[in-house]
C-alpha cells in the first residue's frame, strides 16, 4: 500500500464530496476521494434536473430534505461558492380523489415535521400560479414556496473546494479494481494506480455502486436507470418564475431552465442499464404530455440534440441504502438515490459523517434506509417517484 487515509470515498459526484466535507468539517482531514473520471460530476451530477423539496410523505425524507434546504440556502456562506439555490417552489396538481387524499396526508406529516411554507391550494389558485395549465381536470394541489432547484456543479465544486481547504485529497481517473477484506473488516482498495489502506471505506459510486460493493463480497440492490430530459429554445410563453410543476396523473413535470423551460418525465417503458443515448421516440412522447398539460407547449422549438440522458441509482423501493453493511466492519454505503441524490446530498454528507465518526446520528433513523431492510421485506413506501 502506497498510501494511507482514515477514510476512503468511492466516488466524487455530488454525494461523495458531501460526505468528505462533512467528514472534514467534523475534524476528520486525511480523506480520500476516488474518481473514476477526469472530472468530477462527468456522472450522474452533471446530468441532473437539480430540483430540491420537502414534499416527501416519509419523514426521514422530509427532515433530509430541510436540512439539505437549509444548508442550500446557507452555501456560500458556508463553502464559498453559490449552491443556484432557488426558492420558486414544487407545485403538484392533483387529477383523481386518491391524489387529494395522498397530498392532504403528506401535508400533515410534512407540517408536524417543521415544513412551514408547504400549503393545501385550490384549482383557482393553481390557475392563478400557472395560467397557462389545462386544468379541467385538475381538483387541487400542493405547494412548497422554499422547495425549487440548485446547480448540481455549484454545489458539487463548493463541496470539493470546501473539503480539499480542510486536507481531503481527490485522485482523478482513479477507478477501484479491488477491496481488500481481512479478520478485521475492509483494509484497503486496489486500483489500476496503486492501493489505498483504510479501516473505513464509503460506497459512494451512483450508478457503479453494485459493482463496487461486488468487489467487497456485498450483494447491493442498486441498477443504473436512464432518465432523459428535454429542454426547450428559449420560449416566452409561461413566466420564468414558475415553479416546478408535477403532473401526478402522468409524472411529466418542468420548470424554467435559462430563458427555456427544462422537461422530465419518468417512462415506465425503461429498462435498466447503462444507457445515455437519447431515444427521439421519447421526445415525441413527453412533448405530446407537454402540450396535452400546458397547450402553449405545443409552440415551443425543441432541438432533439440539445437533450441529454443521465442515470439514476434505482433501489428496489427507490429510496437510499444509506449505514453500514452488517457483518463488514468499517464498508459503509451511500447509494440508490433513485432521482434524489442532488437534493439530499447534504443530509446524507452529515448522515454518514456522523455513522462514520460517532456511530449513530440524529438526523433519522437510519435503520429505516439500512441495507437489510430488503432482507426482512420492509420496503420503503413513497407513492410519487419523480
Amino acid at each position: 500500500m502506497h498510501e494511507t487515509a482514515d477514510v476512503i470515498v468511492v466516488g466524487g459526484g455530488i454525494v461523495g464530496a458531501s460526505i468528505a466535507c462533512h467528514l472534514t468539517s467534523a475534524g476528520c482531514r486525511n480523506v480520500l476521494i476516488l474518481e473514476r473520471e477526469t472530472q468530477p460530476g462527468t456522472g450522474s451530477t452533471g446530468k441532473s434536473m437539480g430540483g430540491v423539496r420537502a414534499q416527501f410523505s416519509l419523514p426521514a425524507d422530509i427532515r433530509m430534505s430541510l436540512y439539505s434546504i437549509s444548508l442550500f440556502r446557507d452555501f456560500e456562506a458556508q463553502t464559498g461558492s453559490p449552491s443556484g439555490y432557488r426558492p420558486e417552489g414544487y407545485l403538484f396538481l392533483a387529477t383523481e380523489p386518491h391524489h387529494l387524499e395522498y397530498l392532504r396526508a403528506n401535508h400533515a406529516r410534512q407540517v408536524a415535521e417543521g415544513v412551514r411554507d408547504v400549503r393545501l391550494i385550490s384549482r383557482e389558485e393553481i390557475v392563478a400560479m400557472v395560467p397557462q395549465l389545462r386544468c379541467d381536470d385538475i381538483l387541487g394541489g400542493s405547494f412548497c414556496a422554499s422547495d425549487g432547484f440548485v446547480d448540481p456543479h455549484s454545489v458539487l465544486t463548493g463541496f470539493l473546494k470546501r473539503a480539499a481547504e480542510r486536507g481531503a485529497r481527490l485522485v482523478r481517473e482513479t477507478r477501484v479494481t479491488g477491496i481488500d477484506v481481512d479478520a478485521k473488516g475492509v483494509a484497503g482498495v486496489r486500483t489500476p494506480h496503486g492501493s489505498f489502506a483504510s479501516r473505513t471505506i464509503i460506497n459512494a459510486a451512483g450508478a457503479w455502486a453494485s459493482e463496487v460493493a461486488a468487489l467487497a463480497g456485498v450483494q447491493l440492490p442498486v441498477e443504473p436507470l436512464r432518465r432523459m430530459l428535454v429542454p426547450t429554445e428559449p420560449f416566452d410563453r409561461i413566466s420564468h418564475s414558475a415553479p416546478m410543476t408535477v403532473d401526478m396523473s402522468t409524472g411529466f413535470h418542468f420548470r424554467p431552465e435559462g430563458l427555456g423551460f427544462l422537461m422530465a418525465w419518468n417512462d415506465p417503458a425503461e429498462t435498466p442499464g447503462f444507457k445515455l443515448n437519447v431515444d427521439r421516440g421519447f421526445v415525441e412522447k413527453i412533448l405530446g404530455l407537454a402540450a396535452d398539460r400546458v397547450p402553449v407547449f405545443a409552440e415551443a422549438q425543441v432541438n432533439p440534440s440539445r437533450a441529454w440522458a443521465g442515470l439514476y441509482e434505482v433501489s428496489p423501493d427507490h429510496h437510499p441504502i444509506l449505514g453500514p453493511v452488517c457483518g463488514l466492519p468499517g464498508f459503509f454505503l451511500a447509494n440508490g438515490f433513485s432521482g434524489h441524490g442532488v437534493m439530499h446530498s447534504p443530509a446524507t454528507g452529515k448522515i454518514l459523517a456522523d455513522l462514520v465518526l460517532k456511530g449513530a446520528t440524529d438526523l433519522i433513523d437510519i435503520r429505516e434506509f439500512a441495507l437489510e431492510r430488503f432482507a426482512r421485506g420492509q420496503f420503503v413506501e413513497e407513492m410519487l417517484v419523480l
